[in-house]
């Protein structure tokens, strides 16, 4: 029987369809996972928010990749409780993030400043500037918000602290 460590390993390599540079792991969307002795595989997963597009790709990257490692039978459990937040990003991911050129979240969940509008200076991933502003509070996908920075110019996607 093939051990929770050896899945973990194979999920961490499952790239999220939306940002390539971390894996669904790294992201926090998978929760549990639980083997059973007829070698069925039970995964839970939490949806970034309700309605992400991205999760029907990762649940069928889950069941392919479990299927390809010998197992017979894949079921997957979306949870929604506790809901995701990007308090769940670790610090490798936010690193990422900021190298593919996506500034990570800057604060916890308990910033509301997308909620209430009020402008966020937001540390450009490219310059390190805080000379940014925000052009649209979505960005590429809803899960982030579109920023510029004024020193060097670039644009850039900001992941929304949620």
């Amino acid at each position: 029987m093939k051990s929770e460590a050896f899945v973990w390993e194979i999920l961490s390599g499952i790239a999220d369809p939306e940002i390539p540079v971390i894996s669904i792991v790294e992201l926090g969307v998978v929760r549990a996972i639980t083997i059973s002795e007829s070698n069925t595989i039970h995964v839970k997963m939490t949806p970034t928010y309700s309605g992400c597009p991205a999760m029907t790709q990762m649940e069928n990257d889950v069941r392919k990749v479990l299927s390809e490692s010998g197992f017979e039978t894949v079921k997957i459990d979306l949870v929604y409780n506790p809901p995701w937040t990007t308090d769940w990003l670790n610090e490798a991911a936010r690193k990422k993030l900021q190298n593919y050129g996506i500034a990570p979240p800057e604060e916890s969940t308990n910033d509301k400043s997308f909620l209430t509008g009020k402008p966020k200076t937001i540390t450009c991933p490219r310059c390190t500037s805080k000379a940014t502003q925000m052009v649209s509070q979505f960005g590429s996908t809803a899960c982030k918000a579109l920023y510029k920075c004024n020193t060097c110019l670039e644009v850039f996607d900001y992941f929304k602290c949620i």
